[in-house]
């Protein structure tokens, strides 16, 4: 089911928060390699990790430690590595940057009327200290991260749980991501979503995905969507 009515009729917007609204592979690219010279083990390349991207921290370890989408580490190795990856992600978090447009747009959607939210898959104890610490946080009456709920993206449960406390039809709900995940949650759930061209999606395009639009930034939504 999509949505192509436009304008759409919007109350709420949640955003993803990696690849959408900060450019934060630079840094999850080097905790994972200085993880990885801190145990004996070959650097892998930032395009390669940064394709691990979206599925939450320890999906990202698994992967940079098997250099494979599928591949499953030896436990012992990779309960070693956690706490290295997350000492040395703590270090760097607050060296990413918002992407061109996002700061325009969240001020574009606050003005416009729009109640935000962030919805990511990014663990709590990463995702406040990032926002607060990059000035964002205050854009937002809802964050709900990857730890928060029992599932995340792509099981809808965010989305439901976000429009719930919106206290909007979850129709009136719009995602905008930057992934496959994104739009998977969105349709689960029966709301509509967005994606931004220039986030991770494991490296493919998201001009493939079940979306209602491609969407070059954040103040790019506004021309589709009008207030519910």
């Amino acid at each position: 089911m999509g949505f192509n009515n436009f304008p759409l009729p919007i109350s709420a917007i949640v955003i993803d928060l990696d690849g959408t609204l900060l450019h934060t592979a630079p840094e999850l690219a080097e905790a994972a390699n200085r993880m990885l010279r801190d145990m004996g083990r070959p650097p892998v390349s930032q395009d390669l990790l940064m394709s691990y991207i979206g599925n939450g921290i320890s999906w990202l370890v698994k992967r940079a430690l098997t250099g494979d989408m599928h591949a499953e580490p030896d436990a012992a190795l990779f309960d070693k590595a956690m706490p290295v990856f997350e000492k040395h992600y703590t270090d760097l978090l607050l060296q990413s940057k918002p992407f061109a447009g996002v700061v325009q747009g969240l001020d574009a959607m606050k003005a416009a009327g729009f109640r935000l939210g962030c919805v990511t898959n990014k663990l709590a104890r990463y995702t406040e200290p990032l926002l607060k610490g990059i000035g964002l946080s205050h854009y937002f009456d809802i964050v709900l991260s990857g730890d928060t709920l029992p599932e995340k993206k792509p099981h809808p449960m965010p989305l439901l749980h976000s429009a719930k406390f919106f206290g909007v039809p979850v129709e009136h709900l719009l995602l905008i991501g930057d992934s496959l995940n994104d739009a998977l949650a969105a349709r689960a759930a029966g709301c509509p979503v967005f994606c931004v061209p220039y986030g991770y999606n494991h490296g493919e395009p998201v001009d493939g995905l079940d979306l209602d639009a491609v969407i070059a930034d954040l103040p790019g939504t506004l021309k589709l969507i009008e207030r519910a």
